[in-house]
């Protein structure tokens, strides 16, 4: 199984990252390329301690029911919804938020376990590191299936 932590897995998902351009249109949904990098970096971010998002009560008991479905389920659902914090409608320079993504998500390999300071997600509830590798492996497999790569 891939893993987020393991360096080879990382460096596959890497070079994906690194074939979409910011002229690389997505099969489905309304992002650009450059707001794609942004938003798979903020959930990183979440990760990493160094952005909140303010879940209301309702919408932490729903991932706590969908937490199963979703992290041992299939593949996650096109244009399912987000929490407004990951909501990206500006644009950016596409080379600079590529290459914080690129190196964002090497740190899973690089810091192992440790670079993971939240254990309680907000939308999700408790997590192991394990579920964090599940959810970020699926999240960032998941759009960058939604730019074709």
């Amino acid at each position: 199984m891939n893993s987020i932590f393991d360096k080879a897995s990382n460096e596959l998902m890497q070079a994906r990252i690194s074939k979409i351009t910011e002229n690389t249109k997505p099969l489905w949904g309304s992002m650009t390329a450059d707001q794609m990098c942004v938003h798979c970096d903020n959930a990183i971010r979440v990760a990493f301690g160094e952005m909140d998002l303010k879940i209301n009560f309702a919408m932490r008991i729903l991932g706590k029911l969908l937490k199963n479905k979703v992290f041992y389920g299939k593949e996650m659902r096109k244009n399912s919804p987000t929490a407004k914090e990951f909501i990206v409608t500006k644009h950016f320079e596409f080379d600079s938020v590529k290459t914080t993504l690129l190196q964002n998500f090497s740190r899973f390999a690089t810091e192992g376990k440790q670079t993971i300071k939240v254990l309680k997600h907000p939308f999700w509830g408790e997590l192991t590191y394990e579920e964090w590798d599940i959810l970020m492996w699926k999240h960032l497999d998941h759009h960058l299936n939604q730019f074709g790569v």
